[in-house]
């Protein structure tokens, strides 16, 4: 057989042969006089195996250790370690349907607002916050900075941040706190930085941070310097004073 009549019985493509043969997946044929190669049902049962594989969903790196290892047992481990990561996939995907689900029942309903555009966790607690919230221009930037940092962060990030969100929106006195800070805030919108109010603002919001989203002084300065720019003047000096652990206590000098 030629590459062309080997590739049709398998049901791959000649440049699939060429290129397990550039990868050493499948040995090259005998040449015949004229420069062709000829296949044989050998090979043809060595290129099925290539493409069963395949379609299990193994790499083509994952396919030469298999069928280097004649034992079977690489085979084993492999399918095994494919197996789990489909099972992930599957529960991931279910979760994602359910959540789905959710969205398509409010949004049916006419109730879809864009905190159910965030995870559960955040839209929980923010809707622990009552309809108060939605005329907070603070809240607002405070539900667009979670919401980036959710959808940006990588996956074991993101999974500190909300489980940061979720204890503090469990703490007791968690929704009244967080109005009060947002409050204490937009009153800032047309304060001078050395408004008096700024150090109550940075007190209670200091308050309410996670000790996980706390940044030192001296880290990820661009970002801070970024998010800050959002701010009125006052607003960024309380913010700033509350992430950099300068905000004072009562009775406490800065």
């Amino acid at each position: 057989m030629r590459i062309s009549e080997i590739a049709a019985l398998v049901g791959v493509t000649t440049r699939a042969v060429r290129h397990y043969h550039h990868l050493g997946l499948l040995p090259e044929p005998a040449r015949l006089a004229n420069g062709y190669r000829q296949y044989s049902v050998r090979d043809a049962v060595a290129l099925a195996r290539i493409r069963r594989l395949t379609e299990l969903g193994l790499g083509l790196d994952e396919v030469r250790d298999v069928i280097a290892d004649d034992a079977g047992h690489e085979l084993a481990d492999v399918l095994a370690e494919l197996d789990a990561d489909l099972a992930r996939q599957e529960a991931e995907i279910r979760a994602r349907r359910t959540r789905l689900a959710a969205l398509l029942a409010r949004a049916r309903a006419g109730r879809l607002t864009s905190d159910d555009e965030l995870s559960p966790e955040l839209a929980d607690f923010f809707a622990e916050l009552g309809p108060e919230h939605d005329d907070s221009p603070m809240a607002a930037k405070d539900r667009e900075l979670l919401a980036l940092l959710e959808t940006a962060a990588a996956p074991e990030d993101r999974d500190r941040l909300l489980a940061a969100v979720r204890a503090a929106a469990s703490a007791p006195g968690a929704a009244e706190r967080a109005r009060r800070v947002y409050a204490l805030l937009d009153e800032l919108a047309d304060a001078d930085p050395s408004d008096p109010r700024v150090e109550e603002a940075a007190r209670a919001l200091a308050e309410c941070l996670p000790p996980e989203l706390v940044k030192e002084p001296a880290a990820d300065q661009g970002f801070l310097k970024a998010f800050l720019a959002d701010f009125a003047p006052a607003q960024a000096e309380a913010v700033r004073r509350a992430m950099r652990g300068t905000a004072t206590t009562e009775g406490e000098p800065r």
